[in-house]
């Protein structure tokens, strides 16, 4: 294999139209972020007066890494605002199906109140408790999440109403009228300015211990120092879930428990699922300490997701949250800091991981390799490809955003039978590997390393593929 490629001047040319691009989303940064904290700090007056009704629904005010990611991002996609339970979860009975596969997709369970223990009288009451058989000896119990969600919604109703009337809250920025029970959220609309944001209130259980799952991921480098033990030892969030994944653990099988029978609870949110959102912010806002152009390359394969692949957020495709998982993944693949040093490079390390997720359509949740984030996904994964691969090719015509950007496009940078590469690591896991993703970055011309031990693995993973790299070497 020869040498890694040397960047042509036409695309020495070209280089700028990254900065500029990423210029005009910076400009909008700071707006965005005074927007979101403007809309946040009525959601959280009127929280303020929930937890004042009914002091079992907490505050969070840890909340200050969403105003940055909100920052980040193009996309309008709902936001969640997590509404802590004043529970402790360790003093829970967390009841796992014992049929669960770690590749089915988060872990579910139910919330067991046991008979033995004090402090937990509160959540045995009817509007948000279904007690057992007395022949259950060690339950007496269970808190059932779709009857805390619709307390939650009286509560907020109850309390938008009283800070309207006091003038807690400014005129027209959130209506009660807008708050919607959806299946496992309350869905609720809330102005800034311009903007109308629409938040999924969610109630959650803080869940410390139990996360075993998660002890592989405390080794991966590309992080600082000590920060994946420090984030991971906060544990995760237990949210509303679907019965129907309770039964789908199981095989199918139906629940034959006599303290909570299905055929009760086949609603939406009687059961609770895992949710790693909360960690995953945490993670990124580590990137955001780190120099280079990480959290640049996310902004900007945001911003292209939104205006070019989902067409200005007029049809379905990637989330923003699709793209922060990419981010991670390329951060621990590419953990050297030359990989970031440069703009246009660093966003082709998040495309070369991105185009052989959706190639292979397979995108592993970051702490939980084994569940595939596009599993079960109504996207058409095959057209997001060809735009990705499109863009990846060519991406000065969805970059230019001016009139004095207009010019001549050059050649694209890759040939056929690139598909077939991404694809390798379907069939063999030890591609997903840097070497293996070097390969791919050669491919585009945008290497760009001088590591001589990184270089010759490349070349050795190169050799193993080079009958598919033949065809456009």
């Amino acid at each position: 294999m020869p040498a890694p490629a040397v960047p042509t001047s036409a695309m020495a040319v070209q280089v700028p139209l990254w900065h500029h691009y990423l210029q005009a989303i910076r400009s909008r940064e700071a707006p965005r972020a005074q927007d979101f904290q403007r809309a946040e700090n009525v959601l959280l007056t009127v929280l303020e007066r929930v937890h004042a009704l009914d002091p079992r629904f907490i505050v969070d005010y840890s909340r200050g890494l969403e105003a940055f990611q909100f920052a980040l991002r193009s996309s309008e996609d709902p936001l969640d605002m997590e509404v802590p339970l004043w529970v402790d979860a360790e003093a829970l009975l967390i009841e796992e199906p014992e049929a669960t596969q770690p590749e089915d997709g988060p872990e579910v369970c139910r919330l067991g109140v046991p008979r033995e223990g004090a402090g937990l009288e509160r959540w045995t009451t009817d509007d948000i408790f279904t007690a057992s058989s007395e022949s259950d000896a060690k339950c007496r119990g269970h808190i059932v999440p779709s009857k805390v969600l619709c307390v939650l919604k009286d509560l907020l109703v109850a309390a938008v109403v009283h800070c309207k009337h006091h003038s807690l809250i400014r005129p027209g920025s959130l209506n009660a009228a807008s708050l919607r029970e959806e299946q496992l959220h309350l869905s609720l609309l809330v102005s800034s300015g311009w903007r109308t944001i629409n938040f999924h209130v969610v109630p959650v259980v803080r869940r410390k211990l139990g996360v075993p799952a998660l002890e592989g991921a405390q080794q991966m480098p590309g992080f600082p120092e000590g920060s994946l033990r420090r984030i991971l030892s906060q544990g995760v969030d237990l949210v509303p879930a679907s019965s129907q994944l309770w039964r789908e653990r199981l095989g199918g099988a139906p629940v034959t428990c006599p303290a909570f029978p299905l055929t009760r609870w086949c609603k939406a949110g009687a059961v609770s699922r895992t949710s790693t959102d909360y960690l995953l912010t945490r993670l990124l806002g580590e990137l955001g300490s780190l120099q280079g152009h990480r959290l640049d390359s996310l902004s900007i394969l945001d911003r292209v997701n939104h205006e070019s692949w989902r067409d200005g957020g007029q049809t379905d495709g990637l989330t923003f949250g699709h793209l922060k998982t990419v981010l991670l993944w390329a951060s621990v693949l590419f953990p050297a800091p030359e990989d970031w040093a440069e703009l246009q490079g660093a966003v082709y390390r998040l495309l070369v991981v991105l185009l052989c997720c959706l190639a292979t359509r397979k995108l592993p949740h970051f702490l939980h390799p084994q569940r595939n984030l596009l599993q079960g996904s109504s996207l058409d994964l095959g057209a997001i490809y060809q735009r990705v691969e499109g863009f990846a090719s060519q991406p000065e015509a969805a970059l230019r955003i001016h009139a004095t950007h207009l010019g001549r496009s050059p050649p694209p940078r890759i040939g056929s039978g690139l598909k077939a590469l991404l694809q390798l690591p379907a069939s063999d896991p030890t591609y997903w590997a840097t070497a293996y993703f070097d390969v791919l970055l050669d491919k585009f011309q945008v290497l760009n390393i001088q590591d001589k031990d990184r270089i010759s693995a490349m070349q050795s993973i190169f050799q193993k593929t080079r009958t598919l790299g033949g065809q456009e070497s």
